[in-house]
């Protein structure tokens, strides 16, 4: 016998005694491998335990083993999680891999670079990739909703494509900008809403031009730490938008699509006809108790008016919502690429209002040699808005329910019949046209050069343009048209910004030492150019705004242009030593054009400190259990350059005036000068830990922080010797000081999988100092509501009266001064004395009664998934914020000139004196009271994603990757005592006024099913 043939011998037996143990023969298994998403796991490793044999899976995830009986296989791919599976005779076995439970392996963007998230010693979080897909959204900033611990995000309109307001950690800015600063693959964004005012409604949100579907990742920077290197912009946080890059392998490409319908949450419960009949003939009878002119209707009349006209019927529909998505990726040898295409259509649920947008993406990467690559990302969108006239959801409530749509001929009736003048808001929506067109290119060119090994020079160049045009047209067939023969308006905007980057960065790795620098030059300019033009009195409606010259009445037209420019020196180092001790330090010098002569240049350091106590050795007994604890200390100083510009500067002023038969046109000053206008600093310290239990399976991160915004922008009164009522000053200081929570956890693992994510945020706002003297200071209300800047007090207070009961019959000699009428009546309402005097004066007798800062906010996210089906929910919550419900306190006027709420019913009457409504009356005190604050604590189940990916082995017989079908709900279910359309709402984006609630478009909820198909 040879020895080759004496080789064998050992191998024979072994399958021989194989063979006899299972009694079968070895066969071939098949299967796929995917992620939880569906995407196919290339490069797979699929090993037999107990005998080592294996294989790995093709580029879309394919895998073919020899197997014999009931053998367990061990699943392993780089950054997901190991899975073991049996296979009990199968022949085709399909694996999902869930995502990794060590998530410190995971790269996070900060400023100019990326990091592993356990290099980290800042606050910094990112948007879970769950929450990132499945959802047709108009905006990427509503990405942040319930996602991110500090992160708070309140809609200003429901209208699709309207304003966010986004606070990380709290406003901390009076006068100045408080919404953070977006970086947009490199380049930085503001979000102001842009609006020329020619267009009724609300303005556009700029971030609406950008497809949420292109985005790979959100991080946002929060303490100072990860700000400063942002400097003047840092101050109210940082979003890192990192859109997708091709992924190497053979071509893909990617198509999605999905359609939904939107509805209204609820409707604003109002008088019907005969309600408000009675309700009109007792104010007639309290103007005029002898009777009058005017309309009065008996009791027959009135009950046979029944429920009339339910205006909020009559606008709101069920709107479609429809996107479609195309995506070609890619890489080669050398480049890697990537080209979408998206078109969104969200029609709003009141009719005629809408958004829609389509827009482009390429992504480029190119090696031109192994020191050397070159890329490009570029988007290019054009956004189309349908706005709601001018106050119409605050018409649709206060019209008469009396009144008709349609007059006996079918055509509208142009007012209210009674003497009161209130158009007909569904004749404006259909007739009045108010659109706004954006067309916007962001894009940033860059080039990588390798030096030597360890230092590499990056320049980028970038712009971002946009042309914004409005126009509206007020025909003649309206009533309010034709009281100036019809009225047409065009404005156009144009804002360009252009960027250069320049960086260094260093890294090196010596034994147990790790350092990575950073220096930078940059340079950004921004430049803004408007006009308007508008006419009246048309002979025809025809041609609406297309042809101004057709109006014989010219209006004043008005134009504009400004310009900043801002200059920074830029660097931070990282080291760490053996993994166990970090430490970073950045420092940024900004020259900004915005400030005075004295003060253009505002310098922002920061430092941060880090220590892993699960890699000491003195830790390694608590290893198995604590997988990974993080100390984290940090300090630095952000900036806020968001002022508008020209503020240093003395302007002047153009007015017109009348000198005997003609206008002329003259310039007057309006501002006075100031050298020393400066920054607002806010300093940050930060302490944190970051723990991992279980082999990581469960995850927590906890942060405290302190900030103190100094030097706040403040208008200030001066002397009006100096021939001006205010200046521009740096004065009085603010301070947000919170906890932040956030927990991960991997509850099940294996066939059915189940992670949990929770983020609890607890923030306190307070005002230090207003400066100057002053302690207070007192806001002008937004018709419906006052508001105060106080000492010790939160931004966002509500300023005013509190009701104190209804006067009753025979207390008019006692208490009738206070309800601050003349001749008082029982049913009148009665207010608090808070100074004292016996008597009620709006000036004197109101304190601070709510404010609009949340106790804490919250998210948790919940996904499962069982073999090919995943769901997803979001919950998403709000506690302890108030809201000013104007829309309530117009309601309770009860002068029966408009509609009331249907509460009213239940006034004060001589009858029914235990009502804590007041009587109806001609002429009502539309005084700011405590009643019309409520409760805007919620929680709503903000998002719901159930998806099914169908089989690897049906899929292949079609050439298909990937095959996935979704059906996503968004604002589902909502709990909330707030009595308004909804509570997640403000009218306005600063935090003065904030928590302000009147005639704001509703947000609405939906329901849409979708697909996504991969060649």
């Amino acid at each position: 016998m040879t020895t080759k043939n004496f080789k064998t011998i050992p191998t024979i037996v072994i399958l021989f005694t194989i063979l006899m143990t299972y009694g079968q023969k070895p066969y071939h298994l098949k299967g796929k491998i995917t992620t939880q998403q569906g995407v196919p796991v290339p490069g797979a490793n699929i090993l037999i335990k107990g005998n080592g044999q294996g294989t790995v899976t093709d580029f879309d995830g394919n895998y073919t083993i020899l197997v014999i009986g009931d053998e367990v296989l061990s699943i392993t791919s780089i950054g997901l999680q190991s899975v073991e599976k049996k296979v009990a005779g199968k022949k085709i076995i399909n694996i999902i891999l869930p995502e990794v439970t060590e998530e410190l392996n995971e790269v996070v963007v900060v400023g100019y670079a990326t990091q592993k998230k356990e290099d980290l010693t800042g606050a910094v979080s990112s948007v879970a990739d769950d929450l990132l897909k499945d959802r047709p959204l108009s905006s990427v900033d509503q990405l942040l909703q319930g996602g991110v611990a500090g992160v708070q995000v309140t809609q200003t309109s429901g209208q699709p494509g309207g304003g966010i307001s986004v606070r990380i950690r709290g406003g901390g800015s009076i006068q100045g900008g408080n919404e953070p600063l977006y970086v947009i693959d490199g380049f930085p964004v503001y979000n102001n809403d842009i609006s020329l005012g020619v267009v009724s409604g609300n303005p556009a949100n700029p971030l609406s031009s950008l497809n949420p579907s292109d985005i790979a990742s959100i991080d946002i920077l929060k303490d100072a730490s990860a700000t400063a290197i942002y400097g003047s912009r840092g101050a109210n946080g940082v979003v890192i938008i990192t859109t997708k890059q091709g992924k190497e392998g053979k071509p893909k490409i990617s198509y999605e699509t999905s359609y939904g319908i939107q509805e209204l949450r609820k409707k604003i419960g109002v008088m019907n006809a005969s309600e408000f009949a009675a309700l009109r003939n007792e104010a007639l009878l309290d103007r005029n108790p002898g009777g009058g002119p005017y309309q009065y209707l008996g009791p027959e009349e009135i009950a046979g008016l029944g429920a009339g006209t339910d205006w909020q019927d009559a606008a709101f529909h069920a709107a479609p919502i429809l996107m479609h998505q195309l995506d070609i990726s890619g890489a080669g040898e050398r480049t890697k690429y990537l080209i979408s295409g998206n078109y969104f259509d969200q029609e709003g649920i009141i009719k005629n209002t809408g958004f829609d947008r389509i827009s482009t993406r390429i992504n480029l990467d190119t090696k031109i040699n192994d020191d050397f690559h070159i890329g490009l990302h570029l988007t290019g969108s054009k956004t189309n808005n349908r706005l709601a006239p001018g106050g119409l959801v605050s018409a649709l409530l206060t019209m008469p329910p009396t009144a008709t749509i349609y007059d006996q001929n079918g055509d509208f009736t142009l007012r209210n019949p009674f003497e009161n003048v209130i158009t007909n808001p569904i004749a404006s929506l259909e007739l009045q046209t108010n659109k706004s067109k954006n067309f916007r290119v962001l894009g940033t060119v860059y080039g990588e050069y390798t030096l030597w090994d360890r230092l590499k020079l990056k320049v980028s160049l970038g712009t971002d343009i946009n042309n914004l045009k409005e126009e509206s047209y007020l025909p003649t067939s309206l009533y309010e048209g034709s009281l100036v023969g019809g009225e047409a308006h065009i404005a156009s905007l144009e804002t360009n910004s252009w960027l250069n980057e320049n960086t260094l960065t260093y890294n090196h790795r010596f034994g147990k030492h790790s350092l990575e620098g950073l220096l930078g030059f940059t340079q950004q300019e921004y430049t803004s150019a408007g006009f308007s033009a508008g006419s009246q009195n048309f002979v025809t409606d025809a041609l609406t705004f297309n042809n101004l010259g057709s109006g014989s009445v010219a209006l004043l037209p008005g134009s504009n242009t400004y310009s900043w420019n801002l200059l920074s020196y830029l660097g931070r180092i990282n080291y760490n030593y053996d993994q166990r001790y970090f430490i970073t330090t950045s420092f940024r010098a900004d020259g900004s054009s915005k400030f005075g002569k004295n003060n253009k240049w505002g310098y922002f350091p920061s430092i941060a400190l880090a220590w892993r106590i699960s890699n000491e050795r003195f830790f390694e007994p608590l290893s198995r259990t604590i997988n990974n604890l993080k100390l984290r200390l940090s300090y630095g100083m952000t900036g806020n350059q968001e002022i508008g510009v020209y503020q240093s500067l003395s302007t002047l002023s153009a007015v017109r005036v009348l000198l005997g038969s003609d206008f002329v046109t003259g310039f007057t000053p309006d501002r006075i000068a100031n050298s020393d206008l400066g920054w607002e600093t806010t300093k940050q310290a930060d302490i944190g830990f970051d723990l991992g239990l279980l082999k990581n399976r469960i995850s927590l991160t906890l942060d405290a922080y302190y900030k103190k915004t100094e030097d706040l922008l403040l208008n200030v009164e001066i002397p009006w010797t100096s021939g001006y009522g205010s200046s521009l000053q740096n004065y009085g200081a603010v301070e947000n000081k919170g906890l932040e929570v956030a927990l991960n956890t991997i509850n099940f693992q294996g066939d059915f999988n189940w992670s949990s994510g929770f983020n609890i945020s607890f923030n306190r706002n307070k005002v230090l100092t207003i400066g100057d003297g002053d302690t207070d200071y007192i806001l002008g209300g937004n018709f419906n509501g006052d508001f105060i800047i106080k000492e010790g007090e939160p931004l966002g207070s509500f300023y005013g009266a509190v009701s104190n009961g209804i006067l009753q019959p025979g207390q008019e000699a006692a208490l009738g001064a206070l309800t601050g009428r003349s001749n008082p009546k029982p049913g009148d309402r009665i207010y608090k004395d808070i100074d004292g005097d016996g008597t009620f004066s709006t000036a004197a007798d109101r304190e601070i009664i709510g404010n609009a800062q949340p106790d804490y906010i919250f998210g948790f996210t919940n996904t499962w998934s069982y073999n090919n089906i995943d769901l997803n929910i979001l919950l998403q919550g709000s506690v302890g914020n108030e809201i000013i419900n104007g829309n309530r306190q117009t309601l309770e006027l009860l002068t029966g000139q408009q509609n009331a709420s249907s509460e009213a019913v239940n006034r004060w009457a001589q009858d029914n004196t235990g009502s804590n409504i007041p009587r109806a009356s001609a002429d009502p005190s539309n005084i700011f009271l405590d009643r019309f604050v409520e409760d805007g604590s919620y929680l709503r189940v903000k998002s719901i994603v159930l998806g099914y990916t169908v089989p690897g082995t049906v899929t292949s017989k079609f050439f298909v990757n990937n095959l996935r079908f979704y059906v996503t709900a968004q604002n589902l279910l909502t709990w909330t005592k707030y009595t308004g359309f909804d509570p997640e709402v403000t009218s306005a984006g600063n935090t003065i006024t904030k928590g302000y609630d009147a005639g704001i478009y509703p947000v609405s909820r939906s329901i849409s099913a979708g697909l996504k198909v991969t060649f």
